[in-house]
């Protein structure tokens, strides 16, 4: 499990395939073969680990439900590790399950913040209420509004300075994972009425 708290913004070292190797510092620190890492909001499992870079396998199905494989040399990636028991729980439940794809539709001043609006499926908006949450490549964000085709949120200038969302721009396609809670509530309503 997550936090949606990004720990440090890496970048991609290379590229085979579906082996992605990401050079990291912070994220390294008791990172081992085996342990789950977030990356652009996926959790993948470290293969392999070297004193500058990890590797992540990236199977087809991830490949299918996230932008991971747009990815290229150089790219910035927002990186967390995973939550030890003990750890402090800062943001919201984040899984690194993706759920799908939104773009980048609008980026507006909004005082010293910036406010994005996202292109998105109905089946990701469905699970979306304003001052919900909503993970953005990682990124635990609160959901300003959301309609059918979209949603908007608003970055400080500390989320925008250290997470690789100050790179992005419009059209730039993103990993979004809704709140869990929602989709267990649906199923659960529809099971039971």
């Amino acid at each position: 499990m997550f936090t949606g708290i990004v720990e440090e913004v890496g970048h991609v070292q290379a590229v085979d395939g579906g082996r992605l190797s990401v050079r990291a510092s912070l994220t390294l620190d008791g990172l081992a073969v085996g342990d789950s890492v977030c990356l652009n909001g996926v959790c993948l499992t470290v293969t392999d680990r070297g004193p500058r870079s990890f590797d992540v396998h990236v199977v087809p199905e991830t490949l299918r439900r996230s932008a991971l494989g747009s990815l290229t040399p150089g790219d910035p990636v927002n990186l967390e590790r995973a939550l030890p028991a003990h750890g402090r729980f800062g943001g919201h439940v984040v899984q690194g399950h993706v759920d799908g794809v939104a773009a980048i539709d609008s980026m507006e001043p909004d005082g010293e913040a910036l406010m994005l609006r996202f292109a998105a499926d109905p089946g990701l908006t469905r699970y979306m209420v304003e001052k919900g949450f909503v993970a953005v490549d990682g990124v635990s964000l609160t959901v300003v509004d959301c309609d059918r085709r979209s949603f908007r949120v608003t970055l400080i200038p500390h989320t925008r300075e250290n997470t690789a969302m100050r790179d992005r721009k419009p059209g730039d396609r993103v990993n979004v994972e809704v709140d869990v809670m929602a989709k267990y509530v649906e199923k659960l309503t529809r099971a039971g009425g």
